[in-house]
């Protein structure tokens, strides 16, 4: 009798242990292993409407200029003929025949004039801005295998400048870097809609001291955002602009 029961007891447990009530979550679609995935930042919102867009391609090298402190070296950029073979086109801009021209990237040359710790960045002429609340922003780069780190500069809605690293530059040729905008960075204000989002205002890349000597090559090309736009798609046509 006393066996019996101990092979009841046992099945009950069996039968009772957590894989029998575990669930497999559900595959994250379009994510590319290792990237942020837009979904799941600031998942706790209502009703998002995702959006993959171009900010900018490079395409048009005077829009863009390098910098560099005076006592560390001289910086400068160039447009080249080139492209990621790995870049896939956004579907969208297919769709709607949008046919902008992705032939050149911009390249930046940094001649340092001794080794330390030193920084060199590009800047567009105006800040770029991106409309709605972004994840994420990516950018395609050549690192040429350096222990360099790249970051993106940028204004919030209030207009406070704001730094994110993309990433370690110590690659070998063309390579996606991919950042998330954490839900703290204020993108919005609950009272207006006629605006949010940020503003892009540059690329920045933090230079390794032990390979801070002689000259240093960088590409970048395409830089873009996942961004949700519903508050977008929900404004009013006739509501006013406090712009002025």
């Amino acid at each position: 009798m006393k066996t019996r029961l101990t092979i009841v007891l046992l099945a009950a447990i069996a039968l009772l242990t957590p894989s029998a009530f575990a669930q497999t979550a559900a595959p994250a679609k379009n994510v590319t292993a290792g990237e942020p995935n837009p979904l799941e930042i600031g998942k706790d919102q209502a009703q998002q409407l995702l959006k993959e867009v171009s900010i900018e391609k490079f395409e048009d090298a005077a829009f863009w200029y390098a910098a560099m402190p005076l006592d560390m070296g001289v910086a400068s950029s160039k447009r080249l003929a080139g492209t990621p073979l790995g870049k896939v086109p956004i579907p969208d801009e297919a769709a709607l025949g949008i046919k902008e021209d992705d032939k050149y990237v911009l390249g930046v040359k940094a001649s340092f004039f001794r080794r330390g710790d030193s920084y060199f960045s590009i800047h567009p002429l105006n800040p770029i801005p991106v409309e709605g609340i972004v994840k994420t922003l990516s950018v395609w780069v050549v690192g040429r295998n350096f222990n360099h780190t790249l970051k993106i500069l940028f204004d919030d809605y209030r207009g406070q400048a704001q730094v994110l690293t993309m990433g370690t530059l110590n690659f070998i040729g063309w390579k996606k870097l991919t950042v998330a905008i954490p839900p703290s960075i204020l993108q919005s204000e609950y009272h207006y809609t006629y605006r949010s989002g940020i503003r892009i205002t540059g690329l920045e890349v933090d230079c390794d001291p032990l390979d801070s000597f002689g000259t240093y090559y960088i590409y970048f090309d395409d830089l873009r955002a996942v961004t949700d736009l519903f508050g977008e798609s929900k404004r009013d046509a006739d509501d006013m602009s406090d712009d002025w």
